[in-house]
């Protein structure tokens, strides 16, 4: 066969793949303006019998050309894949909606039942999703299973409308008992921000069928984050979700390691380039140890997270037999995290599943701990009273219902209980069990600080403020383990011993606080990964508690033991 019957036959088969229904003419560069540029194209459409996929992407479409091709569709109700990505360079935007329009009107005219939509890199913006408002609401789209928009531009007007459409189409198709059971929902790079996350989040809780979110690269902050997180919840077979480039925080991080308890099925999550930082980072590896059977891998780089998080997190992907990749580079570990990180992975023999650490930012500066963005700080304590309020708590944390009391009034009276101090704490471990709670890690921190400083064995009031250090710990630590290692996590912040997040009331710490730990650790209700999570903090941060270097001994020895009673 002469080269150049091979080259056409190679263009042939570029263009139509006989046998899978599929009609291509990808990335051709065409220039297709009017009716008369298309001709070739509106010619093979006709004459296609069966017709089940076109590919139109890498091309540019104008007004007339999309009219032409939309009214040789008019009759191909056998067509299921649209793939018409990056098919509008050069485009004035005015034209994409009424383009999209006469495209979609056929669709719709024909009777077809789309399985796949590829709209990405069209620069569209909100009026380019009116465009396809109407075949996204159409019987066309109640078979839609994968919806791909990547770098369209939406905005936050465009994503409402989308929200919108989709969840329409969800109500009339499950009017038809044939409910919109979308499995892929691609949209990155699309400036949807948190109004436009919040409200696709409620699209997708109601569809509760996604098994891929990716949604990268959307200016999306902790409010859109939990938006998200709660919708996750609801789709139980999702396996990959892509977050990469938003901005969690600690908010968004916590909401998403609860969100991640319920998805069993997850294989792939990228959290890159999220901030996910430090104390989320303690928070998702309690969720890796407990759950996450059949991950695969996991991004959390370029996250502020810093050395002791990132070997937690280390530890915990270390028992999943699918894991292939941890990716932990451009985080705060230091020269010596990293050497620790990896010698870890070796250690298991899993070092090829680490990722490079080649930009690995370096240990924080102490003088960086409390910095924190103004309007990020303003968000927080809004929010703290936002929760007061939630909880019939004032923005001092008293509620006249639950006589909650302040931290030290709590360790004065356990240190001094006389008439006059009074708290109604005489069944002292019962009632602290009150002034405590699970979703509250910052209160209960405070308390048991307050308590554990005054503590003085020979004291008489020492087994009173060890029942009490008994009564708190228990009730924060028999919660979830994803709750406790938040409650942990909180404590070793205010002890200077974690990287938190924004202006953090730390305590100066003195042995008697250690001493109190080291008897706790020795107590049932501390498991033994409470006991890993401290002594991995301990190992790798004790050099700020050297002041208390006996106490300090003491608890790192006893949690040596306690690591080491189940191995």
């Amino acid at each position: 066969m002469a080269a150049d019957d091979i080259g056409q036959l190679a263009d042939a088969l570029s263009r139509t793949h006989v046998g899978d229904g599929e009609l291509s003419y990808k990335g051709r560069g065409l220039k297709l303006d009017n009716a008369e540029s298309v001709a070739g194209l509106v010619s093979e459409i006709t004459q296609y019998q069966g017709l089940r996929a076109l590919r139109l992407e890498g091309n540019t479409i104008g007004v007339e050309a999309a009219q032409a091709i939309a009214k040789a569709l008019e009759d191909k109700d056998q067509l299921q894949k649209c793939h018409w990505s990056d098919m509008f360079t050069g485009r004035l935007r005015s034209e994409i909606p009424t383009a999209l329009w006469s495209l979609g009107s056929a669709i719709m005219s024909a009777g077809a039942r789309l399985s796949e939509l590829d709209l990405s890199d069209n620069a569209f913006g909100p009026d380019g999703v009116k465009g396809i408002e109407q075949l996204l609401m159409s019987p066309s789209c109640h078979s839609l299973k994968v919806l791909r928009l990547n770098n369209c531009g939406m905005g936050i007007g465009g994503g409402k409308i989308l929200a919108e459409a989709l969840t329409e189409c969800h109500r009339c198709s499950s009017a038809l008992v044939t409910p919109l059971r979308l499995r892929v929902f691609v949209a990155g790079r699309n400036r949807l921000e948190n109004e436009g996350a919040t409200a696709l989040a409620q699209a997708f809780k109601l569809m509760g069928s996604l098994e891929e979110v990716h949604v990268p690269q959307n200016g999306i902050n902790h409010p859109g984050i939990r938006a998200l997180a709660s919708a996750m919840q609801h789709n139980p077979h999702l396996r990959v979700l892509n977050l990469n480039d938003n901005t969690f925080t600690k908010r968004g991080a916590l909401a998403m390691a609860q969100a991640l308890r319920h998805l069993k099925n997850i294989q792939v999550i990228n959290f890159g380039d999220c901030l996910v930082r430090t104390e989320g980072a303690v928070a998702l590896s309690a969720v890796l140890r407990e759950g996450l059977p059949v991950l695969k891998e996991l991004n959390l780089s370029y996250g502020e997270i810093t050395e002791p998080a990132a070997l937690l997190v280390a530890q915990a992907v270390l028992n999943k037999p699918q894991m292939e990749k941890v990716d932990l580079n451009g985080n705060c570990l230091g020269e010596e995290g990293c050497h620790a990180l990896r010698e870890a992975m070796e250690d298991m023999d899993r070092a090829d599943m680490l990722a490079s650490l080649s930009d690995d930012e370096g240990e924080p500066d102490d003088d960086d701990d409390n910095e924190t963005d103004e309007d990020e700080e303003k968000e927080h304590l809004d929010e703290e009273e936002e929760h007061s309020k939630e909880n019939g708590v004032n923005c001092n944390g008293n509620s006249p219902s639950s006589k909650l009391q302040s931290p030290t009034e709590i360790a004065s009276y356990l240190c001094s209980p006389s008439s006059e101090k009074e708290l109604d704490l005489e069944d002292k471990s019962t009632s602290l069990e009150h002034q405590v709670d699970a979703d509250d890690p910052e209160r209960a921190a405070d308390i048991l600080l307050q308590i554990s400083a005054s503590y003085k064995e020979e004291a008489e009031s020492g087994e009173a403020l060890l029942e009490a250090v008994d009564a708190v710990l228990k009730t924060m630590l028999s919660a979830s383990l994803l709750q406790s290692h938040c409650f942990l996590s909180t404590l070793l912040v205010h002890m200077g011993l974690l990287k938190g997040e924004g202006k953090v009331k730390r305590v100066p710490v003195v042995s008697a606080q250690l001493s109190c730990l080291t008897h706790a650790v020795q107590q049932p209700y501390f498991q033994q990964h409470h006991a890993l999570l401290l002594h991995t903090v301990l190992s790798r941060n004790g050099k700020a508690l050297k002041s208390c270097s006996n106490a300090l001994e003491g608890l790192q020895a006893a949690l040596k033991r306690r690591c080491s009673v189940d191995n």
